[in-house]
């Protein structure tokens, strides 16, 4: 029984400290992470009410390409980009307009292979869903 006991603290513990990273240190505060050497961005998507949100992101950049990715559980700039693809980036400074393309399964599998995600940030992200990749095309 102890060892049941015990068993549930530490999945409390490891429960609490996803939805802390999560929701808290990714979703509220949306830390700039560029100093550690992972390259950012700010995308702009307009939800259905047309109201315009912005989130910080990791940014891939594979074949002169942009990428963006949807590998937390809170994703709803994901599901904003898909329904108005039609988005805007700031990128180092400067802000252009972008749609956001769907990958095909060839293209996700060439940028999963080049940026992984370690084990250890699933384990901190709590095992999220599948991965989901946007490239950022430009708007010109």
């Amino acid at each position: 029984m102890k060892i049941l006991k015990w068993f549930g603290i530490i999945l409390a513990a490891y429960i609490a400290l996803v939805v802390v990273f999560e929701t808290l240190f990714l979703g509220l505060l949306q830390p700039k992470l560029e100093a550690s050497g992972l390259p950012m961005l700010v995308i702009t998507t307009v939800d259905e009410s047309g109201e315009s949100r912005d989130r910080r992101l990791a940014r891939f950049e594979l074949d002169r390409n942009i990428y963006v990715s949807a590998h937390h559980w809170p994703r709803g700039w994901y599901e904003q980009a898909i329904e108005e693809p039609n988005v805007r980036a700031e990128i180092d400074g400067e802000v252009a307009d972008y749609r956001a393309v769907p990958v095909s399964r060839a293209e996700f599998d060439r940028v999963e292979a080049r940026y992984p995600i370690p084990l250890s940030f699933k384990i901190l992200m709590g095992f999220p869903p599948q991965r989901d990749l946007l490239r950022l095309d430009s708007g010109d």
